[in-house]
């Protein structure tokens, strides 16, 4: 069974959910998968799931002290649930180091090797990436395009460049994707 929780951070209403596991999703507001992988009734006003749950606890402060610009030294409880090939593109997210940005490419190349195959498509791995169900904590916001630009976030471009920015990533070498 899932539940979920809201926690309101400096970048807008996040929606948190999980099952007996740990976390099973974050999602702000209005993002283009939101709240995809959730059961139907979660999505009725009447009939929301949301409950206190201890793994709520730990989210919520792991992102209190991300959104005050410092990484967490702990990470709550996650569940993360897809196919083999989406579990080992997000568990390359949960790599990426915090203030640090890769490639779709460098991604792709990462997999490839993992699979014993001569090359991957970056675009299936961006795939991957964009249908990642707990955003900021399998940090699919450092992922970036070869050329530096800002594209693929499912959170939209503004929050992705506000993340990287609180992070301390350099701007400079960055741009927002067309």
């Amino acid at each position: 069974m899932q539940y979920t929780a809201k926690y309101q951070s400096p970048a807008g209403e996040i929606l948190l959910a999980a099952d007996e596991v740990g976390l099973t999703g974050l999602w702000f507001e209005g993002e283009k998968f939101y709240a995809d992988s959730l059961e139907p009734e979660h999505m009725e006003e009447n009939h929301s799931r949301e409950k206190e749950l201890p793994v709520f606890e730990t989210a919520r402060k792991w992102l209190d002290i991300y959104f005050s610009g410092k990484e967490p030294d702990f990470m709550p409880p996650i569940h993360m649930i897809g196919s083999p090939f989406r579990l080992s593109v997000w568990e390359l997210l949960r790599q990426i180091p915090y203030g640090k940005t890769v490639t779709y490419g460098e991604l792709a190349k990462k997999v490839a090797g993992q699979r014993g195959l001569s090359r991957m498509s970056a675009q299936a791995v961006g795939g991957a990436v964009g249908h990642n169900e707990i955003s900021i904590i399998v940090p699919c916001h450092r992922v970036v395009g070869s050329d530096g630009s800002l594209t693929g976030y499912a959170g939209g471009l503004d929050k992705k460049e506000w993340l990287l920015a609180l992070e301390g990533v350099d701007m400079e070498t960055l741009s927002v994707g067309l």
